[in-house]
């Protein structure tokens, strides 16, 4: 027995190419793929590294602050800064003006990851095939959409 195609009327706003969910979301999985060979070899994952980089640039932060930057919940962060803590990279302590807030420091062998991965942010750019300014346009509308979104 054959079975006809079903013919019916779709919206175009329901096909794939129209939404501009799929773009984003196949474009953050390839961006997140093309870091991993360069994470691998300093044994991060990519949300560890995004990690690192707020440490980095701030040296302390509380788990809520990461939560906030990164858009995580607690819940995600914790086993990862855990793991990171039992590799000895992080810190974590609790806030003596608030026992409720964790404390997230850089030790001496996360502060050396810095260096280690100063190359990773121009070999990803090297792949995208993009000039500076296409780069620039692309984040700072990338970054509107997720302050509108947030």
């Amino acid at each position: 027995m054959k079975t006809e195609p079903i013919h019916n009327a779709i919206n175009p706003l329901q096909q794939l190419d129209n939404q501009l969910c799929f773009p984003l979301y196949a474009l953050s999985r390839m961006i997140t793929k093309a870091y991993q060979p360069l994470l691998q070899e300093l044994d991060l994952t990519y949300p560890q590294y995004l990690v690192f980089l707020l440490l980095w640039e701030h040296q302390e932060l509380t788990v809520k602050e990461l939560g906030e930057k990164l858009l995580l919940d607690s819940g995600t962060l914790t086993p990862l800064l855990k793991r990171l803590e039992q590799k000895q990279w992080i810190s974590r302590r609790r806030d003596p003006r608030d026992e409720r807030s964790v404390i997230i420091g850089l030790l001496p062998a996360g502060r050396a990851l810095q260096q280690q991965a100063c190359s990773i942010p121009e070999s990803v750019f090297a792949q995208l095939n993009m000039s500076q300014a296409e780069f620039e346009t692309l984040r700072t509308q990338l970054k509107h959409l997720l302050t509108q979104l947030a």
